[in-house]
This record gives C-alpha cells, sequence and structure tokens, in this order.
C-alpha cells in the first residue's frame, strides 16, 4: 500500500528546505482528488470515515501541505452566535474544505451540508469525498459557493 498520494521530486525537494508549497485553489483540489483517488485504490470502500479521514490527511501532509481536520464552526444569525455549532472533517491550506463520508452513496443532505459549511466559513469551494462509493468518481462531488472558475 505504499502508493498513496505519491510526492514528485520537486515537492519533496522543497519539504526537505523547509518550504511549504503555495498553490492555488485548483491546483489544490486536483492534488486532493488525486491523494482520494489513490486512497480508495488502495484500500478500497468499507472503513470508517474517520480512518479516510486520517489517510487524506497524512497524504496531503506528505505533500507538503497544512491540513486541519475536525474544524469548529460557528453559527451566527439574528444577533446569536453559537461557536462549535459544527465541525468541518478538514480543510487544506486554509482555502479548501473537504467533507468525507464512507456511505454506500451520497444523500441530497450531503451536499447542503458542504454549502452549509462553505457559506459559514465564507469559503467558495469544498468537496464533498465518500469512500464508500463502489468507485471514487461516483463518490467525488465538487461543491461551489460564489466561486467562479479561472478560464
Amino acid at each position: 500500500m505504499g502508493g498513496i498520494c505519491r510526492v514528485s521530486r520537486k515537492d519533496a525537494k522543497t519539504q526537505k528546505r523547509g518550504h511549504r508549497l503555495s498553490v492555488d485553489l485548483e491546483t489544490l483540489a486536483k492534488i486532493t482528488v488525486d491523494c482520494g483517488f489513490q486512497i480508495h485504490k488502495d484500500i478500497g470502500p468499507g472503513l470508517l470515515e474517520s480512518a479516510y479521514e486520517l489517510l487524506l490527511a497524512e497524504s496531503l501532509k506528505a505533500k507538503g501541505l497544512s491540513v486541519e481536520r475536525q474544524i469548529p464552526i460557528s453559527v451566527k444569525a439574528s444577533g446569536i452566535v453559537i461557536d462549535n455549532a459544527f465541525r468541518a472533517d478538514m480543510l487544506v491550506e486554509g482555502k479548501l474544505l473537504i467533507e468525507i463520508k464512507s456511505t454506500e452513496q451520497h444523500a441530497p443532505v450531503h451536499a447542503k451540508q458542504v454549502i452549509t459549511y462553505l457559506r459559514l466559513m465564507e469559503l467558495p469551494l469544498g468537496l464533498l469525498m465518500n469512500f464508500g462509493a463502489p468507485t471514487f468518481k461516483q463518490g467525488i462531488r465538487r461543491i461551489v459557493n460564489n466561486y467562479a472558475e479561472p478560464h
């Protein structure tokens, strides 16, 4: 299983020098999808969400990216603030939200959850990654919040 999300030579040299990679949002999404695909390919469906979350976080860190897990999200409405109302699974480089599932198929509520998190965190792009789907292609969804892709 040593194939999870390989690190390029250039990335490895950058990491050795103690520099972190600065990556645009689209490249960041591509790297994350590639890592998720490799995990699904190597392990397949059947583990708990927490296991996939750990594997993906470590794979992304091996690529030189900063990863935060279980990020608290506050809700503000009508002058009321509820701290730590929700927890997002993962935030990559402080700008890409990742929500991980391990179910046989996506439920409509999963996408609604991600768009709500994106709005509350004021982020433009999130990935809903369902490792329980038969193929990774069936389990990945890109969700946007007022985001125009660069051309």
